[in-house]
C-alpha cells in the first residue's frame, strides 16, 4: 500500500471505502461451510482486516465509509450469510467509530437496497422480474443506480459531515416500508 500511495505522491491517506462484494444467494439448508467461509471473508474478514492493515496509513479526522445492505433489514430468502456478514459489519463500524474516536476518525456504514448493478451477475439490473418485484417494493417505484448511492457516501467523507459518527444510514428509495 505504501508503494501505491507513493504513485499517488502520498504517504497517509484520508478516506477509507470498504465496497468488495460478491454474491451467493444459497438457502440456510443448503449453505456449506466453504460457500460462507467464501461470503464472509470478502464481506467481513475483508474490511476488518484491510482496515486495520490500512489504519497507520490513514490521517487523523479521516474518514472510513463501509458498505452494507438492506438485507441486514429486510429478510430474503437465499441471503442468510450474506445479510449476516454485512450485519458484522455494522457492528464494526460502531466499534470503529468508539475505537478511533480519539483519532477523530469517524466510521459509518452506508446500507444500498437494490441496485442496479453487475452485483449478483445484473440480476436487478437485466431481470425484468427481480426489476418489477423491486419497484413494487420501493416507496419511490423503482430499484436504486449507482449515482443514487454514490452521493450519499461522498456526503459521508466530507468534512460538512465531521460529527455524523457511527451511523447507519440505508440508501434505498424507501425498500419495503
Amino acid at each position: 500500500m505504501r508503494k501505491t500511495l507513493q504513485g499517488f505522491g502520498r504517504e497517509r491517506f484520508d478516506y477509507l471505502v470498504n465496497n468488495a462484494g460478491n454474491s451467493q444467494h444459497i438457502n440456510f439448508e443448503k449453505m456449506t461451510e466453504a460457500d460462507f467461509d467464501a461470503v464472509v471473508n470478502v464481506h467481513f474478514k475483508g474490511v476488518y482486516f484491510l482496515t486495520q492493515k490500512l489504519l497507520p496509513l490513514m490521517n487523523d479526522g479521516g474518514r472510513i465509509v463501509n458498505t452494507s445492505s438492506g438485507l441486514t433489514r429486510v429478510a430474503v430468502p437465499g441471503s442468510s450469510a450474506y445479510a449476516a456478514a454485512k450485519g458484522a459489519v455494522e457492528i464494526l463500524t460502531r466499534y470503529l467509530a468508539k475505537e478511533l474516536g480519539p483519532r477523530r476518525i469517524t466510521a459509518n456504514v452506508v446500507a444500498p437496497g437494490p441496485i442496479q448493478t453487475d452485483f449478483s451477475g445484473g440480476m436487478v439490473r437485466d431481470n425484468p422480474e427481480v426489476n418489477k418485484m423491486v419497484s413494487a417494493m420501493t416507496a419511490l417505484g423503482r430499484p436504486g443506480v449507482p449515482d443514487d448511492v454514490g452521493p450519499m457516501i461522498a456526503a459521508l467523507l466530507s468534512d460538512e459531515n465531521r460529527w455524523v459518527n457511527a451511523q447507519r444510514i440505508e440508501v434505498s428509495g424507501g425498500l419495503a416500508l
